[in-house]
């Protein structure tokens, strides 16, 4: 059965393939917001570490790929009253008794595009974040920027609300290919940028390529990951093209549309490795499954590692998801519900999902899978399991399929797991949720 599974050409489907949760998210429902209520009421009984996430939901324009919930017709004024709403909302988390007094460990700031709003709108974002938290522990600020977004007076202002790590969403150098696909930037507007990022100073830069958008081709890809290496950024997030169901590509697929050509998993697998190996060469190691870290560069990914090891993360504004005392919990997704419940002096909050702590084990395991490699003592420990006797049967299966190796108690993922260990990971979990739809 391996063998027929990891060989066939697959081709890309509309679904979700990258996981970023566990349980899926189809399993949130309303009945789990009034324990979340018990949760904010209680200060928490261990310390973990504490993260922030702001959703910006706003864009110039809807890429064709893009699952995320965003607007595109939204004015300074609506903006404004969203900045209003987000600020309302820290300044009532924050004085929870789960929450009160303690201080974040990291920020991110993500979209939508977070650099489409004014420099007036971000600065008054940030003072809102200070006036409710203290700043004292945090060790990474993170930033999501679309190139066309950005002059020089928006950077400094990104600059001076204490942004360390800026994540440029560049996708592909090739203009048509980005046109095809519906970004709102075209390569121009990543080289005018750069020079500014860099006269800035940022501790980290950091820009995203997605292996087989619309358009690509071998020789595309190439010139991408030469371009990339030009760019010298500090890391490198790669991503293999998706289709979940709320794309206009995918959309447009179900509807029986013809013209796109989807790259299958096999070439896009095939393109990713070439980048791996071709940025190994360049001076990069490997950081995830998804993330190549120039070896010389004092790269940190504070907020993906906190959150893989079981941080609480508190989600700030619609569509927004995190986690809090052993809940999973999701704002409203419309930014008009959201901001009306704000206003309203009502919980935000559209969803949620109370973990066991076997749901925690599994969680924490399979999203540090996707760092290539796992020693199983810390969360033994953690979870007073072992770790190898429990995924027994999942790591067995894999392990014959070539996908991972377990030497001497460590879990070390093969370059053809790396490349689609999302695709590995439901076999970790338990049965109920397997064939659940992940969204």
């Amino acid at each position: 059965m391996a063998a027929e599974e990891t060989t066939k050409t697959q081709q890309t489907e509309v679904g979700s393939v990258f996981i970023s949760n566990y349980p899926p998210f189809s399993g949130w429902h309303e009945r789990a917001v009034d324990p979340l209520r018990d949760v904010f009421a209680t200060p928490p009984a261990h310390e973990h570490p504490l993260g922030l996430y702001v959703h910006i939901p706003f864009c110039r324009k809807r890429c064709k790929f893009c699952y995320f919930k965003v607007y595109t017709d939204k004015n300074s004024k609506q903006i404004q009253r969203y900045v209003d709403a987000l600020i309302t909302e820290m300044g009532r988390i924050s004085q929870v008794p789960a929450v009160q007094g303690r201080k974040p460990k990291f920020l991110y700031i993500g979209g939508g595009t977070p650099s489409y709003i004014s420099a007036k709108h971000l600065r008054r974002l940030f003072e809102g974040l200070r006036e409710n938290w203290s700043f004292e522990a945090m060790e990474e600020v993170t930033f999501e920027c679309e190139p066309g977004t950005l002059t020089e007076a928006k950077l400094d202002a990104i600059r001076e609300v204490g942004v360390t790590r800026l994540s440029l969403g560049v996708e592909n150098f090739d203009d048509a290919i980005l046109s095809e696909n519906g970004r709102a930037h075209l390569s121009g507007e990543i080289y005018r940028v750069l020079p500014w990022i860099k006269a800035r100073g940022f501790d980290q830069l950091n820009i995203d390529l997605i292996a087989g958008m619309v358009g690509e081709t071998e020789d595309n890809w190439q010139q991408n990951i030469e371009k990339a290496i030009e760019v010298d950024p500090d890391s490198i997030t790669i991503y293999q093209m998706e289709l979940p169901y709320n794309t206009v590509y995918s959309k447009g697929l179900l509807q029986g549309a013809e013209g796109e050509v989807f790259a299958d998993w096999q070439t896009k697998r095939a393109w990713h490795s070439e980048a791996i190996d071709r940025l190994q060469d360049a001076g990069y190691a490997i950081s995830s499954a998804y993330t190549m870290v120039k070896k010389n560069s004092p790269s940190r990914f504070v907020y993906r590692d906190a959150l893989w090891h079981g941080a609480d993360l508190l989600p700030l504004g619609c569509s927004s998801f995190g986690h809090l005392g052993g809940i999973h919990y999701q704002n409203h997704p419309s930014i008009e519900r959201y901001i009306e419940a704000v206003e309203a002096a009502e919980l935000p909050v559209r969803r949620a999902y109370q973990t066991s702590e076997r749901d925690r084990l599994i969680r924490e395991t399979i999203l540090q899978l996707k760092l290539g490699e796992l020693d199983p003592k810390g969360l033994n420990e953690k979870f007073g399991v072992n770790l190898l006797e429990t995924f027994d049967e999942a790591l067995t299966h894999w392990q014959a399929a070539d996908m991972l190796k377990v030497t001497d108690g460590r879990i070390t993922l093969t370059r053809r797991g790396l490349l689609q260990v999302d695709s590995l990971l439901p076999e970790f979990y338990d049965a109920q949720w397997r064939t659940a739809r992940y969204t």
